[in-house]
């Protein structure tokens, strides 16, 4: 068996630590051939002295000068490189065959783009790629004749609930007799909290999601579910169905993953311990089963499992999010691109919880309504804007 190459592209945080963790499971099948981050320089480092890849990539020059010296001696064979370009080029090298793109927000979607549009197999857990660019990712791999599959709980447990015909760039297979995808949610934190209370909480309280082990800003959209709507237009493109069918169902436990609902009826559901070691290794088999080093569940040990309803009072942000899919055009990158500024404003104490929603909120009012850009430049040029505007709004709220 010729074993396939891999570029893990945001190798330091959860979702490349637990891909990483699932590639060495599974030597003969896989040889990372390049991996990057963004600030642990050392934890890179140390990747890469164990995998050997050909090439490791970071953000700045001081930041590969940084590294080299760290490899200069254990693994003087690995090429350093840094910036956009060279991220690009690992996403899109002829030696690699599968890409996750998991670098967070709007930093990963040229990344994203460029391994689509290379056709490769493409593991998509980057929102931005669709969130921002939906159409425009789309085409690219539809271009490049890629394969997209996706690697967030949710949207993976939708793709395994679906019709076996079913393909992520022909939407409309997944069309016939599918009458509902339904996105499970945690309800992070502050499920039971009165949005009174909710108005104190603090960066540290944020980030201790109950169920899953994610970076600071996910963990932080996980507990205003803005998470979820990002997953909602995120659901839209991937599934090709409308807002009308798409729902998200609290579940505290977070064993449903998501479902799919039928016109005869049928729910299906995936099931499975919060482990995103699950999802990475089902999208890198696809269509074999790999092991992922999770247990598998204990329903007599579980007992039962809570649905409830979403509050909208205590997370305006779902709201936002399914606000700004229905009216489409400029809204999604526009509101992806305002909370990243406003969750980095409440990271750093310049503002508080609630006044997340808030600041979304003013930014999609006021340049939610335009079109969606038609290349990647335009969605740039949108997204620096609605940046702009969301840092001036917060400078009001001071």
């Amino acid at each position: 068996m010729k074993r396939r190459g891999v570029a893990v592209l945001g190798a330091t945080g959860s979702i490349g630590v637990s891909t990483l963790d699932v590639l060495a499971r599974h030597p003969e099948r896989f040889e990372v051939l390049a991996l990057s981050a963004n600030s642990r320089i050392e934890q890179l480092a140390e990747q890469a002295i164990r995998f050997r890849p050909r090439m490791a990539v970071v953000s700045g020059s001081d930041d590969a000068t940084r590294l080299r010296d760290l490899l200069s001696e254990r693994a003087p064979e690995v090429t350093v490189g840094h910036g956009i370009d060279a991220l690009c080029g690992a996403a899109s090298d002829p030696s690699v065959d599968v890409v996750m793109a998991a670098i967070v927000g709007a930093a990963g979607m040229r990344p994203a783009l460029a391994a689509a549009g290379a056709g490769k197999t493409v593991l998509l857990s980057n929102k931005g790629a669709l969130v921002m660019a939906g159409e425009v990712f789309l085409s690219a791999s539809r271009a490049g004749k890629a394969t997209v599959l996706p690697i967030d709980s949710e949207h993976n447990a939708v793709f395994q609930c679906l019709p076996p015909f079913w393909h992520a760039l022909d939407p409309q297979s997944a069309g016939q007799g599918v009458a509902r995808i339904v996105l499970t949610a945690s309800g992070g934190p502050f499920r039971d909290w009165s949005p009174e209370r909710m108005a104190g909480v603090t960066p540290e309280q944020a980030c201790a999601h109950p169920n899953w082990s994610m970076g600071r800003k996910i963990s932080v959209d996980s507990a205003t579910m803005m998470n979820k709507g990002l997953e909602l237009i995120e659901a839209h493109y991937l599934f090709g169905v409308g807002p009308d069918r798409l729902e998200v169902v609290v579940h505290p436990e977070s064993i449903i993953h998501s479902m799919v609902q039928y016109d005869d009826g049928s729910t299906l559901a995936q099931l499975g311990n919060p482990d995103m070691r699950t999802p990475i290794a089902h999208a890198l088999g696809f269509p074999h089963r790999l092991d992922s080093g999770v247990a598998a569940l204990s329903l007599p040990e579980l007992g039962r499992l809570h649905f409830e309803a979403p509050d909208p009072g205590r997370f305006p942000c779902l709201g936002l999010a399914t606000e700004a899919l229905r009216q489409g055009g400029a809204g999604p990158c526009v509101l992806n691109a305002a909370n990243e500024i406003a969750v980095a404003a409440f990271l750093e104490g310049r503002i508080g919880f609630m006044q997340i929603s808030e600041v979304c909120a003013r930014v999609l009012e006021r340049q939610g309504h335009g079109s969606a850009g038609a290349d990647i430049e335009a969605v740039e040029m949108l997204d620096d804007a609605a940046r702009a505007l969301a840092r001036e709004t917060i400078d009001s709220l001071d």
